[in-house]
């Protein structure tokens, strides 16, 4: 509504506000949308988000494993915008390493786990480091399907601190991190990425260049059978924030079914791109993945 006269500060007047779930908690909702028995273990705080969180999934019938850490805040991301700008971006978080006992805690319940797939959602605001991931990594019971995601827009984090897993899906700014590797081609950079983190399957998110996928069956780049890339589906792109959230869910429950890496980052890139074209956080349906299909066939 203008700005000051004597200093250049915003005045701003506000209409509305909307909550959405977010970080690994979207993750878990995608994949309750999507039909599955869903068990989280995730860390919160001792505050009126933590509770909104707390409420939230446990309608959605969630199994929820919630530790309580009174000494950090929940994670909270307010973003202010005007139409479809974002003008400012204000979090309240802690980032430092969550406690050896909260640690524990989490190892234990990953331990008891019932579930056909474990998938470690990275943020890095506390839980995950080279310390705990090796953790982590070590209380996942044998023969479980394992994922792991690296989300750190604003943070630092390697993709390849996750060794031998079913499925990881960085980005491609991730995965540049994770090798210091600013010049490979995309080919070049995944294959070395699956080496590095001797993962079977990897899917490499190139924002609204769709994904480039590589598996395991063998590193050549010339066998043409083990690589191949998706376009996005998008075709009205309103927000993308979530996308990743919704391929996730998608890409690793139809992996562990179908074992076809194909099948699976196509799942993946239609729930991203229903996520791309809905404003704010909204978990994705089954509803919206056949409606989506319908429009492409």
């Amino acid at each position: 509504i203008g700005g000051q006269t004597k200093t250049p500060t915003f005045s701003i007047l506000k209409q509305s506000v909307n909550h959405y779930i977010g970080g690994a908690a979207v993750v878990a909702l995608h994949l309750k949308e999507s039909g599955a028995k869903v068990n989280f273990t995730t860390l919160l705080g001792n505050d009126l988000f933590g509770k909104y969180v707390t409420k939230k999934l446990k309608h959605k019938k969630i199994s929820l494993n919630s530790i309580i850490d009174a000494n950090r805040p929940t994670t909270n991301k307010n973003t202010v915008q005007t139409g479809s700008y974002k003008l400012l971006k204000v979090d309240t978080i802690d980032n430092t390493p969550i406690s050896e006992d909260i640690l524990n805690k989490i190892c234990d319940n990953i331990k008891k786990i019932k579930s056909d797939i474990v998938i470690l959602s990275d943020f890095r605001h506390g839980i995950f480091n080279k310390y705990s991931i090796k953790k982590i990594i070590n209380s996942i019971p044998n023969k479980k399907f394992k994922v792991a995601d690296s989300q750190v827009a604003s943070r630092w984090g390697n993709i390849i601190d996750f060794k031998k897993f079913d499925l990881i899906t960085p980005n491609e700014k991730e995965a540049r991190f994770s090798l210091a590797d600013q010049d490979s081609s995309i080919g070049s950079l995944a294959n070395s990425v699956k080496e590095e983190s001797e993962c079977k399957n990897l899917i490499l998110k190139l924002g609204d260049k769709g994904i480039f996928c590589i598996n395991s069956k063998n590193s050549n780049l010339n066998n043409s059978a083990n690589y191949f890339s998706v376009d996005s589906f998008a075709s009205d792109v309103v927000d993308p924030v979530g996308a990743g959230d919704a391929l996730l869910a998608y890409s690793s429950l139809s992996l562990f079914h179908t074992n076809s890496l194909v099948i699976s980052a196509l799942l993946g890139s239609l729930a991203a791109s229903c996520e791309c074209e809905r404003d704010g956080n909204i978990p994705i349906s089954i509803k919206f993945i056949k409606e989506k299909l319908e429009e492409i066939r």
